[in-house]
């Protein structure tokens, strides 16, 4: 509806050492965990050996209705996956958590993330007659971990010879009939945590706020290029792959996490304050208010009154029942969902010189709609500031960034270009220096491709938007039918 970024996924799993609800504990860790994915969702649910699952498009709430968590029944184990598709697709076969029975016993795999090299490791195993089912990437790492089962003692040491293949970012869970495995990819792009109830069950999450969901407290961040296994005789770390050049992707800080969640040590809400800040002090103008779009862009608003001294107001009340399904094609119907999905205050707009902050300008379209609407509703001038810098290029590693020439700071050669485009009488982004200080921790480090162009590993060069799926059914021979 908003031309907005999504992130692909949200992963979650719990591990007990007795016979439980283990799925209605994920199903409120994958509530907690909906605005990760809004696509489809899954649970998968171990019983001494005896794994059931469930899967299907749309919320939690809608997937899992009260006869089908009955129906998964309890175990001791469990991992569940909320989805939005940067690759794959809607195919049904995508929906994870994915299944697995092979020669060594059942196995899941729940995967946040994208793999630049999936085509490749895909391409590798159809030579050798494998089947796949699906067009996601997720499936490559299933299979490579099944491969190497075969030939390992235990599925740690198949995990670990697949990350010494795979390329991209994966923060993933591996539940099989004994035990759970938490494993992150050497660069750290996507978030993953460890916790525990007061019970002693262990979890894994995306986000911290998933834990809190379920009563668990957060004990860790699983480190980068760590695979940590959780079974009943307790945990045991590999570090194996863990090395001392990451890159956080920022925009988990920006814009996807939730604002109460706590991510590599550091609170979200805290980072988004700091943009607020940092903007302010780079991009001052004279105002009589500042107000933020719901959600991410409320917390950067509140860090620019801070410094700037200019009052916070609320300006817009998000509506927030409205689902994917309020989508429409004409240009009429989209500008009639962006006044559903916001409205505006205007006792708090007229009349008055407005800063809107907003986390990112992606297509500049939704933008405009929603300026339109302050000057509707009487704002003598509204300035924009945006708590991340200008779009340019794609991301490789799960953010669902669009192709170069829908990117607006990619159409116009200067920023006063798009303010015109958009219709605010300013306009000024967040430096990308900014961007390495929003997470107040000595030596962190973040990936800023999308801004830069400049990634931590190598990346395709010829790869498409849609990557995996667009480059498997358009450029694989695998797929064309031969004389």
């Amino acid at each position: 509806m908003f031309n907005s970024l999504h992130e692909e996924c949200g992963v979650f799993g719990i591990f007990e050492n007795k016979t439980t609800d283990v799925a209605g504990a994920a199903y409120l860790a994958l509530f907690a965990l909906q605005h990760r994915g809004q696509e489809s969702c899954g649970i998968a649910v171990n019983d001494d050996g005896v794994f059931s699952h469930c899967h299907g498009d749309g919320l939690v709430p809608d997937v899992f209705t009260r006869e089908k968590l009955e129906k998964l029944g309890s175990g001791n184990a469990a991992i569940g996956h909320v989805r939005y598709s940067t690759t794959g697709g809607d195919n049904p076969n995508n929906v994870q958590p994915l299944v697995i029975r092979h020669f060594k016993g059942n196995l899941a795999v729940a995967h946040n993330g994208n793999l630049i090299n999936a085509f490749e490791i895909r391409g590798h195993f159809e030579h050798t007659g494998a089947i796949f089912h699906g067009t996601s990437d997720t499936e490559a790492l299933a299979y490579s971990i099944v491969c190497e089962r075969l030939t390992s003692k235990t599925t740690e040491e198949a995990i670990s010879k697949v990350m010494d293949k795979v390329k991209g970012a994966y923060s993933s869970i591996v539940m099989t009939a004994t035990k759970m495995i938490a494993f992150r990819d050497p660069n750290g792009f996507r978030p993953l945590c460890l916790g525990q109830t007061e019970d002693g069950a262990w979890v894994v999450a995306s986000e911290s706020c998933a834990l809190d969901a379920i009563g668990a407290r957060l004990v860790r961040d699983i480190r980068p290029g760590e695979i940590l296994t959780i079974g009943a005789g307790g945990i045991t770390s590999n570090t194996t792959h863990c090395t001392k050049h990451c890159g956080h992707c920022v925009f988990e800080y920006i814009y996807f996490a939730r604002p109460d969640s706590v991510i590599d040590g550091f609170s979200v809400q805290h980072a988004r304050m700091r943009a607020g800040e940092f903007l302010a002090k780079e991009s001052p103008v004279e105002a009589d208010v500042v107000i933020g779009v719901p959600d991410s862009g409320l917390d950067a608003a509140l860090g620019y009154s801070k410094v700037s001294g200019i009052p916070y107001g609320v300006g817009f009340i998000k509506n927030k029942y409205v689902g994917r399904s309020f989508i429409q094609p004409s240009q009429k119907q989209r500008e009639d969902a962006v006044r559903i999905k916001l409205n505006v205050i205007k006792e708090n707009i007229k009349g008055r010189r407005v800063i809107m902050i907003d986390d990112s300008i992606v297509r500049g379209t939704t933008c405009a709609r929603i300026v339109n609407l302050l000057r509707e509703a009487g704002a003598k001038e509204v300035h924009m500031r945006v708590s991340s810098p200008p779009f340019k290029y794609p991301c490789y590693f799960g953010t669902d960034v669009d192709s170069k020439k829908n990117l607006i700071a990619c159409k116009y050669d200067t920023v006063e270009e798009i303010a015109k485009e958009i219709g605010v009488d300013s306009l000024a982004y967040l430096s990308i220096s900014a961007t390495h200080k929003l997470v107040d921790i000595p030596g962190f480090s973040v990936c800023d491709g999308c801004f830069t162009g400049k990634y931590p590993v190598d990346v395709p060069k010829e790869q498409p938007k849609d990557k995996f799926e667009t480059k498997l059914n358009q450029f694989s021979p695998y797929y064309q039918i031969l004389d």
